[in-house]
């Protein structure tokens, strides 16, 4: 089946030891069997080193050393798996990461999430997520039977029409499909997000300032485009229904608002306030689900 991708997607590249947020660090790393197979079978002497730094649990994951680092993070930053074993021998989590996948009609979608900060940075300086492009292809057959792609064109057609501010194209998005943070009040949303698990406590401090305000002179308007079209790539892709695109866009909406929040009113930059929604919310299934859960109930 096609693999399909935002136009910018081929301009990634993990910039490995250099990174100053490593996704090696602070990440519980779950180890798929056929990585098991392959460090079982290997006769390579590190092959061993691997197999002992592994915890049987409800999933086989990598047992984290001081400071929450992966075992085989050395010194200077690199994977030890790759420079002994070489690419082949990492498992799916770190082979893929930051990457996700949508099964769209005849094929697959593949994005980059902002939780790492190349990644971020990409994402939010790119005007190319109007663009996606076939870049490949995959193994299987996709069983997706609800397509998004037109009316995700047509979301996005508002979002880039740049003759109008980025307030006004908030409104014309919230008001064409019926949905809008602003059906709860701040402080609703504010418990709710209070509410959630958090990797880092500290955050929901963050996480505290948010306000769905919309101001005609945004800051960081053009970034935060940029990041309601991630969101929207990356989770309205999920729907399978008219109702759960409602569902999801409401999501994308949250998301943004609380993004805005956080660099208007929590004292962070643009970049460091998307990585930080991406890694306590996208990668929290949990937390996703909760907030997706609260535009189940709204109407049209």
């Amino acid at each position: 089946m096609k693999l399909y991708a935002p136009k910018y997607y081929r301009n990634f590249k993990c910039i490995a030891d250099k990174c100053r947020h490593s996704c090696c660090i602070g990440w519980e790393i779950d180890i798929d069997e056929s990585a098991l197979c392959k460090y079982r079978a290997s006769k390579h002497p590190y092959a061993s080193e691997v197999l002992n730094s592994i915890e049987q649990g409800e999933s086989a994951h990598f047992r984290l050393c001081e400071g929450e680092r992966c075992p085989h993070l050395n010194e200077k930053g690199l994977c030890n798996i790759i420079l002994n074993l070489g690419e082949g021998y990492l498992c799916d989590i770190c082979r893929e990461h930051p990457r996700f996948y949508n099964s769209v009609v005849g094929g697959s979608e593949v994005g980059l999430g902002l939780a790492c900060v190349t990644a971020c940075r990409l994402v939010l300086s790119s005007d190319e997520y109007t663009d996606i492009i076939e870049i490949g292809e995959l193994c299987g057959e996709s069983d997706c039977e609800y397509s998004i792609s037109e009316k995700r064109e047509a979301i996005y057609k508002i979002l880039s029409d740049r003759e109008k501010t980025y307030a006004e194209r908030l409104l014309h998005i919230q008001k064409s499909y019926g949905v809008s943070p602003s059906f709860k009040s701040d402080g609703e949303w504010r418990e709710l997000l209070d509410g959630l698990e958090y990797l880092d406590p500290a955050h929901r401090g963050l996480f505290s300032v948010y306000s769905s305000e919309l101001s005609e002179n945004e800051m960081h308007a053009c970034e935060l485009e940029r990041a309601l079209a991630y969101f929207i790539y990356r989770h309205c892709g999920k729907a399978q229904s008219d109702a759960e695109l409602r569902e999801y866009l409401g999501f994308c909406l949250f998301c943004e608002r609380l993004l805005a929040s956080a660099v208007r009113d929590g004292g962070v930059d643009i970049h460091t306030a998307a990585r930080i929604i991406s890694e306590e919310i996208e990668y929290s299934e949990n937390n996703t689900e909760d907030i997706v859960f609260e535009f189940y109930f709204t109407e049209s």
